[in-house]
C-alpha cells in the first residue's frame, strides 16, 4: 500500500467539477459527482480521487478524515474581489436605502473615492491586519484561492502600498493569492474633471511602477500571473481610455480583464475580446449581441450577482442566456466597501441560482474550475484532480446542492489547503 499524508474516505459525495479547461455548455450542468467517493493526498497535491472501496485497498495515510454522510468538493475560488481597503460605506448604504443610485453618490465625491481617501491614509500594517480578517472569513466560507485588486490608492506611492498588502498577504495567509493592478478604477480627487489626464497618470507613471514590482514580486517568482484591469463606466473611463490603459498593461506584460456594461454598454465586450482579454466582469447591461460575442470567445464571463442583490436591483447579468449561447462563465463575490460587502461565495452561489437561473451544478462550476481559469489557475486548482493542489472542503451536507440550496449560513464543514487542515 502507499502511503500519503492525508486521506478523505466514504464521502457521500466526491464532486471533482473535473475538467482540463474550462467548462461551457452542457458541461457546465456536470458536476463530477463520484458516490462513496474518496481523496488521497501527499505533498499538499492530490495523487488519486476514486470510490473508496477501491482506494482504501491502495492508500494508507498519516492523517485519515471519515466523510460518511458528508460531500467533499474543490476549494471556492473568488475571481473577482477588492478584499484590500479601509474604512466602510455604511453611510453610503443608508443613502441608497433613502433612493440615491450608486452612480448618483459617485458624481457626488462618495463611491470609491471615499475608499480611496481612506486607504491612502492607512499604513501597510493596518491593512495587512483587516484584510486578513476578511481572508479569515472568506477561507471559513469555503474560498482558497483569491484574485486581489488594487484602486483604492491611484498614485504611484499608495497603489504601490497595495500591491506590497497583497504580497504580504499571499506570503501570511493560508488563500493563495492572484494579484490585479486596477490603478485605472476612478479617477481621484486631485484630477477631479480630467479623466484624460489621470489615464496618461496611470500609463506613464504608475503602470511601469506596478510592473517592476511585479517583476522582482513572489508572484512572478512563481509564475502566477498578474493581471491588469479597468473600471470603464460613467464617471470613470471611457472606451477610449479605457483602451489605451489596457493596451499598456498588456504591452507591460500583464493580462487583461475589464469591468464592463455594469451600468452602460459602451461596447466594452468587443473592445475587450479584441484585446484578448481573460474575463470581463458584470456584464449587467450586456445586449443579445454582447452575449453572443461572448458565446464564440474564450474570455470569461463573470457576472457579479451580490453587487446587484446589495444594490437592491431587479435585473441581473443574464448569465443564463450566457451559458446557453456556450460562454465560459464564473461566479465571484466582488468583496468591496460599497456596492458589494459580501465574502461569501455560497451566498453567490445562492443568488446566482434564485436570480440568474444557475442550476447548483453550474453554480458550483462556475465557482471553483471556471473561476481558477479567469485568474489563470486552471491547470492548478478548482477542481479535484491527481496532480492538482489539494484544496478541498468537506461539506457538512452529503449533498453538494446545500451549498446554494440553504442559505444565509456557512455548508462548510472542514477546510483543507494545499493538504493541510486548516484550524479556524
Amino acid at each position: 500500500m502507499e502511503s500519503v499524508d492525508l486521506y478523505l474516505h466514504n464521502a457521500e459525495q466526491v464532486v471533482t467539477c473535473a475538467s482540463r479547461e474550462p467548462k461551457r455548455g452542457p458541461e457546465m450542468a456536470e458536476p463530477g459527482v463520484i458516490g462513496g467517493g474518496a481523496v488521497a493526498v501527499k505533498n499538499g497535491r492530490i495523487v488519486a480521487v476514486g470510490p473508496t472501496g477501491q482506494l482504501d485497498e491502495s492508500f494508507t495515510a498519516d492523517r485519515v478524515i471519515d466523510c460518511t454522510d458528508r460531500s467533499v468538493c474543490p476549494g471556492l475560488v473568488d475571481a473577482h474581489t477588492h478584499t484590500v481597503f479601509a474604512g466602510d460605506r455604511a453611510a453610503e448604504f443608508e443613502l441608497r436605502i433613502k433612493g440615491a443610485s450608486y452612480l448618483d453618490i459617485m458624481a457626488a465625491g462618495g463611491g470609491i473615492v471615499s475608499t480611496v481617501r481612506h486607504t491612502r491614509a492607512a499604513s501597510v500594517d493596518e491593512l495587512v491586519c483587516s484584510a486578513t480578517v476578511r481572508l479569515d472569513e472568506m477561507l471559513a466560507l469555503g474560498t482558497t484561492t483569491v484574485e486581489i485588486k488594487t484602486g483604492y490608492g491611484l498614485s504611484v506611492e499608495d497603489e504601490l502600498k497595495m500591491l506590497q498588502v497583497i504580497e504580504r498577504l499571499d506570503r501570511d495567509h493560508p488563500c493563495d493569492i492572484v494579484p490585479t493592478f486596477l490603478g485605472a478604477h476612478a479617477v481621484p480627487p486631485e484630477f477631479d474633471g480630467n479623466a484624460d489626464t489621470y489615464a496618461r497618470c496611470v500609463i506613464d507613471e504608475i503602470l511601469p511602477e506596478a510592473a517592476a514590482w511585479y517583476a522582482s514580486s513572489r508572484f512572478a517568482a512563481r509564475g502566477v500571473p498578474m493581471y491588469i484591469d479597468v473600471f470603464c463606466e460613467d464617471h470613470a473611463f471611457d472606451l477610449e481610455q479605457s483602451r489605451q490603459v489596457l493596451e499598456a498593461g498588456i504591452e507591460a506584460g500583464f493580462k487583461a480583464k475589464m469591468h464592463v456594461d455594469q451600468f452602460n454598454d459602451f461596447g466594452g465586450v468587443a473592445m475587450a475580446l479584441e484585446l484578448g482579454a481573460a474575463s470581463v466582469d458584470h456584464l449587467d447591461v450586456t445586449d443579445r449581441a454582447g452575449i453572443e460575442m461572448l458565446g464564440g470567445s474564450d474570455t470569461i464571463a463573470v457576472p457579479l450577482p451580490a453587487v446587484n442583490f446589495n444594490l437592491g436591483m431587479a435585473d441581473y447579468a443574464d448569465a443564463r442566456s450566457m451559458m446557453d449561447a456556450g460562454a465560459v462563465v464564473a461566479l465571484a463575490t466582488d468583496l468591496n466597501p460599497g456596492s458589494a460587502p459580501c465574502p461569501s461565495m455560497p451566498a453567490v452561489m445562492a443568488i446566482a441560482c434564485r436570480y440568474q437561473r444557475f442550476s447548483p451544478a453550474e453554480a458550483l462550476n462556475a465557482s471553483t474550475i471556471n473561476a481558477a481559469y479567469a485568474i489563470g489557475q486552471g491547470e492548478v486548482t478548482g477542481s479535484i484532480e491527481v496532480g492538482k493542489r489539494a484544496d478541498l472542503l468537506v461539506l457538512k451536507s452529503g449533498d453538494y446542492r446545500h451549498i446554494p440550496y440553504f442559505f444565509g449560513g456557512n455548508p462548510v464543514h472542514t477546510v483543507i489547503k494545499r493538504g493541510q487542515v486548516v484550524d479556524l
